[in-house]
């Protein structure tokens, strides 16, 4: 129990300081690259910080499965140089018992990051997006594309697809908007075009609006215009609208399967939002399948030969599974194969092939 506390708490103290060292490295370069990026507009050094320390969490949170091998390796190769693996074994412990303590604080590590730092640098993503869209050129209005942002909103009476030339930056504010109503059996019922629409609690408010009934015979016949501030009912919220504009990684993981039937029940595909789900809770499993990855490359003594090479082929082995690992997710997200396919095989396979590596080198 001691032995297990000890190697817990010195591969923790790793992990942190690789971390902060990350961290430091990647906020120099992101800091840079605001200033680059907002020189223009005259941005403050104090601006270009606070931009940074908002989008960094991001990238270091992408990237935790390849900090977290580099701490084990370093780990294992402490303790070979300093000897004590080889007192580890004399003393009767078999590899694989020695192993349960950095594996398993790798894996209490991922669930505190899918737990805590998931919905960290979801919030931190969010105030990053908004603070750029702030000191962007022209940051009034937002365009999501060349037709025009498109949004989708439902209950049970039907769904209605909205259509807008721009929008403001969070998307509550909407010009030259166009309002197709459909009901349950999917036929048309209406059309609404605006000159401008705004967001408010569990409304769409208009203004220069005018109606077509698509169930008659002749819509323009029977066009009406509508009195300034009329509205339309809507379950969207500004919070809903800003997440469609990102990634799912910029949701929170608590907020995950809500927002996943709630874009279902709209009409959405949230198929990249379930594999992105999928993948958080596999996350655990990941970094503890990176120790292992580690553990089988660099878990020897100090004095064996080729340990440089050893070192290499453990990142390498690292890399790639980093690499299957986003392959399957844009697997997913095409829906080429099942989304529990996309976000389980990589680290089941990755942990499996390395314990099977480790009890051919321990048990021959």
């Amino acid at each position: 129990m001691i032995l297990n506390l000890y190697i817990a708490k010195r591969f923790l103290w790793l992990f942190l300081r690789v971390f902060a060292g990350f961290f430091a490295l990647m906020l120099m370069i992101d800091l840079i690259d605001e200033l680059r990026k907002f020189a223009n507009p005259g941005l403050s050094m104090a601006e270009a910080l606070q931009l940074s320390l908002m989008n960094v969490p991001a990238t270091i949170y992408r990237i935790l499965p390849l900090i977290l091998i580099l701490s084990a390796i370093a780990l294992f190769l402490g303790l070979a140089r300093s000897s004590e693996l080889v007192v580890v074994r004399s003393s009767g412990r078999s590899g694989l018992s020695f192993l349960m303590a950095p594996v398993m604080t790798a894996f209490l590590i991922g669930v505190f990051a899918v737990a805590v730092l998931d919905p960290l640098v979801a919030a931190t993503s969010r105030r990053y997006d908004t603070l750029s869209a702030g000191h962007a050129r022209g940051g009034s209005v937002l365009s999501v594309s060349d037709q025009g942002l498109w949004l989708r909103q439902g209950n049970d009476a039907g769904q209605t697809v909205i259509e807008a030339a721009r929008a403001n930056l969070d998307g509550t504010v909407l010009f030259q908007a166009s309002f197709l109503t459909f009901a349950p059996d999917g036929s048309p019922q209406q059309r609404i075009e605006a000159g401008k629409a705004t967001l408010i609690p569990g409304f769409w408010q208009l203004s220069s609006a005018k109606a077509w009934p698509l169930t008659e015979d002749n819509p323009e016949r029977n066009v009406k215009a509508l009195a300034e501030g009329d509205t339309i009912a809507t379950d969207l919220t500004r919070d809903r609208i800003h997440d469609s504009f990102g990634t799912p990684s910029a949701i929170s993981f608590w907020n995950l399967p809500n927002y996943i039937r709630s874009l279902e029940k709209a009409g959405f595909s949230a198929r990249s939002h379930q594999v992105w789900f999928q993948m958080e809770l596999a996350l655990p499993l990941l970094l503890a399948a990176m120790v292992l990855i580690a553990a089988g490359f660099t878990m020897r003594h100090a004095r064996m030969a080729k340990t440089g090479t050893l070192v290499l082929f453990a990142i390498l082995s690292g890399f790639g599974v980093f690499f299957l690992r986003n392959f399957g997710q844009v697997l997913g997200e095409n829906g080429q194969i099942p989304v529990l396919m996309a976000a389980w095989t990589p680290p089941l396979a990755a942990a499996m092939l390395a314990l099977g590596f480790l009890l051919h080198l321990e048990d021959g």
